[in-house]
Protein backbone atom coordinates (compact mmCIF):
# COMPACT_ATOMS: atom_id res chain seq x y z
CA UNK A 1 0.00 0.00 0.00
CA UNK A 2 1.60 3.78 -1.16
CA UNK A 3 1.06 6.37 1.39
CA UNK A 4 -2.51 8.05 1.53
CA UNK A 5 -2.54 11.69 2.23
CA UNK A 6 -5.45 13.56 3.61
CA UNK A 7 -5.20 17.18 3.70
CA UNK A 8 -8.03 19.71 5.53
CA UNK A 9 -7.06 23.66 5.06
CA UNK A 10 -7.83 26.15 7.57
CA UNK A 11 -6.40 29.22 7.11
CA UNK A 12 -5.78 30.16 10.52
CA UNK A 13 -9.12 29.87 11.83
CA UNK A 14 -9.77 29.38 15.65
CA UNK A 15 -13.42 28.55 16.39
CA UNK A 16 -14.02 25.13 16.24
CA UNK A 17 -10.92 24.14 14.68
CA UNK A 18 -10.14 21.16 17.01
CA UNK A 19 -13.68 19.23 16.69
CA UNK A 20 -13.20 19.78 13.03
CA UNK A 21 -9.89 18.33 13.10
CA UNK A 22 -10.66 15.96 15.39
CA UNK A 23 -13.81 14.51 13.18
CA UNK A 24 -11.41 14.81 9.89
CA UNK A 25 -8.92 12.44 11.79
CA UNK A 26 -11.76 9.92 12.74
CA UNK A 27 -13.33 10.13 9.05
CA UNK A 28 -9.75 9.73 7.76
CA UNK A 29 -8.94 6.86 10.81
CA UNK A 30 -12.84 4.85 9.56
CA UNK A 31 -11.20 5.13 5.69
CA UNK A 32 -7.76 3.74 6.60
CA UNK A 33 -9.68 1.02 8.48
CA UNK A 34 -7.82 1.68 11.57
CA UNK A 35 -9.66 -0.49 14.49
CA UNK A 36 -12.57 1.70 16.02
CA UNK A 37 -12.31 2.93 20.30
CA UNK A 38 -8.72 1.58 20.63
CA UNK A 39 -6.30 3.26 22.72
CA UNK A 40 -4.55 3.71 19.51
CA UNK A 41 -7.39 5.42 17.65
CA UNK A 42 -8.15 7.99 21.40
CA UNK A 43 -4.56 8.51 21.91
CA UNK A 44 -4.06 9.91 17.93
CA UNK A 45 -7.12 12.04 18.43
CA UNK A 46 -5.78 13.64 22.01
CA UNK A 47 -2.37 14.13 19.98
CA UNK A 48 -4.48 15.75 17.04
CA UNK A 49 -6.49 17.91 19.78
CA UNK A 50 -3.51 18.88 21.66
CA UNK A 51 -1.59 20.31 18.57
CA UNK A 52 -4.20 21.87 16.91
CA UNK A 53 -5.00 23.74 20.47
CA UNK A 54 -0.93 24.84 20.25
CA UNK A 55 -1.44 26.31 16.72
CA UNK A 56 -4.85 27.98 18.14
CA UNK A 57 -3.02 29.50 21.07
CA UNK A 58 0.38 30.14 20.25
CA UNK A 59 0.44 30.53 16.82
CA UNK A 60 -2.67 32.45 15.43
CA UNK A 61 -4.57 29.38 14.54
CA UNK A 62 -3.48 26.23 12.15
CA UNK A 63 -3.08 27.14 8.43
CA UNK A 64 -3.59 23.49 7.54
CA UNK A 65 -3.65 19.90 8.96
CA UNK A 66 -2.09 17.03 7.17
CA UNK A 67 -2.70 13.25 7.43
CA UNK A 68 0.16 10.60 6.18
CA UNK A 69 -0.70 7.27 6.19
CA UNK A 70 1.56 4.41 5.14
CA UNK A 71 2.01 0.90 6.06
CA UNK A 72 3.00 0.64 9.88
CA UNK A 73 2.29 4.54 10.26
CA UNK A 74 0.65 7.65 10.88
CA UNK A 75 2.21 10.97 10.51
CA UNK A 76 0.26 13.80 11.41
CA UNK A 77 1.74 17.45 10.31
CA UNK A 78 -0.45 21.34 11.48
CA UNK A 79 1.14 24.06 9.77
CA UNK A 80 0.60 27.49 11.52
CA UNK A 81 2.20 31.04 10.74
CA UNK A 82 4.21 31.33 13.47
CA UNK A 83 8.09 30.60 13.12
CA UNK A 84 8.50 29.88 16.83
CA UNK A 85 9.28 25.96 17.65
CA UNK A 86 6.96 24.68 20.00
CA UNK A 87 8.42 24.93 24.06
CA UNK A 88 7.87 22.46 26.57
CA UNK A 89 6.28 23.70 29.58
CA UNK A 90 9.62 23.25 31.63
CA UNK A 91 11.02 25.73 29.33
CA UNK A 92 8.29 28.21 30.00
CA UNK A 93 6.59 30.77 33.18
CA UNK A 94 5.48 27.51 35.22
CA UNK A 95 2.53 29.86 36.12
CA UNK A 96 0.92 30.02 32.97
CA UNK A 97 -2.14 27.35 32.50
CA UNK A 98 -1.68 24.71 30.19
CA UNK A 99 1.35 23.54 29.00
CA UNK A 100 0.82 19.82 29.11
CA UNK A 101 0.43 19.01 25.14
CA UNK A 102 4.18 18.53 24.51
CA UNK A 103 4.23 16.37 27.67
CA UNK A 104 1.81 14.09 25.90
CA UNK A 105 3.31 14.41 23.00
CA UNK A 106 6.52 13.05 24.59
CA UNK A 107 4.86 9.92 26.03
CA UNK A 108 2.13 9.52 23.03
CA UNK A 109 4.00 9.68 19.99
CA UNK A 110 6.86 7.51 18.37
CA UNK A 111 8.52 10.66 17.69
CA UNK A 112 7.38 14.71 16.93
CA UNK A 113 9.49 17.89 16.30
CA UNK A 114 8.80 20.98 13.83
CA UNK A 115 10.10 21.92 11.04
CA UNK A 116 10.31 26.06 9.07
CA UNK A 117 7.52 26.04 6.44
CA UNK A 118 9.34 24.62 3.58
CA UNK A 119 7.70 27.11 1.24
CA UNK A 120 9.40 29.89 2.26
CA UNK A 121 6.56 31.54 4.13
CA UNK A 122 6.74 32.64 7.57
CA UNK A 123 5.61 29.70 9.85
CA UNK A 124 6.46 25.95 10.42
CA UNK A 125 5.05 22.90 10.74
CA UNK A 126 4.64 20.59 13.78
CA UNK A 127 4.43 17.04 13.29
CA UNK A 128 4.33 13.66 14.86
CA UNK A 129 4.21 9.68 14.28
CA UNK A 130 2.29 7.20 15.79
CA UNK A 131 3.08 3.63 14.38
CA UNK A 132 -0.45 2.64 12.73
CA UNK A 133 -2.06 -0.49 13.96
CA UNK A 134 -2.97 -3.69 11.59
CA UNK A 135 -6.26 -2.69 9.38
CA UNK A 136 -9.49 -4.18 11.37
CA UNK A 137 -10.53 -7.07 8.56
Amino acid sequence: MAEQTRRLVLGGATAGVVARCRDFTRRALTDWLWPEGTEAEEDLLLLVSEVVTNACLHAGGPRELVLRHSPGLLRVEVSDHSGEPPVPRAARDRSLPGGHGLILLERLAKSWGSAPSPDGRPGKTVWLEVPAPAPRP
